[in-house]
């Protein structure tokens, strides 16, 4: 957490998005929060999305496609198939569904307590789709069978050769792969951008 904080552990500066700093005291220094107040909605919108999509996605194929065959949406290339999966991503450590959890609650812990030092618009839908994503997977954790905190997460997306998977692990990878870009392209959380 503390590596994580040091990332986006930047002044709350008014001119975080190349606002000259006289032109922020102009305006009695109101622009630098309301910036920032405008990334940490889109942040929580974008999470609400994601969640609210997955969890009605698994709330249908749970519903319709449990303990029935396979739908083919394109041939045998990528079906929708139901599964149970108390492990991480590839069914792996299905011994340590309870680690998950933690790890998951921790996650979210994260992304809000740093959010208040946002002021990045890509950063914010970044970590908005990790925030939804790993939201719809501890819901599952948390309510589904076995028991609580240690549910088996519902995943359904089923493509030839590869690991079945949810709409919460979609937008967590995509909130990763966008995190990746956006430190290799420099931009920081906090609206500026380094050179290495």
């Amino acid at each position: 957490m503390a590596e994580a904080e040091r990332i986006i552990g930047t002044p709350d500066i008014p001119d975080a998005e190349g606002t000259e700093g006289d032109e922020a005291e102009g305006r009695g220094g109101e622009a630098a929060p309301s910036r920032g107040a405008r990334k940490i909605k889109v942040l929580f919108a974008v999470a609400v999305f994601a969640y609210i999509a997955d969890l009605i996605s698994k709330m249908i194929v749970v519903a319709k496609l449990e303990h029935h065959e396979p739908i083919e949406l394109i041939g045998e290339w990528l079906q929708l198939s139901v599964i149970r999966n108390p492990g991480a991503a590839f069914g792996i450590g299905e011994a340590f569904t309870i680690i998950f959890t933690v790890i998951a609650a921790t996650v979210i812990v994260v992304i809000a307590r740093l959010a208040r030092k946002l002021y990045s618009l890509p950063w914010a839908i970044a970590l908005g789709l990790l925030l939804g994503g790993a939201l719809g997977n501890l819901t599952d954790r948390i309510f589904r069978a076995p028991g609580a905190f240690q549910g088996a997460v519902v995943d359904f997306i089923a493509p030839a050769h590869f690991a079945v998977f949810n709409l919460a692990d979609s937008a967590i990878v995509c909130g990763g792969i966008l995190i990746v870009i956006l430190s290799f392209k420099g931009l920081d959380p906090d609206g500026t951008v380094h050179k290495d």
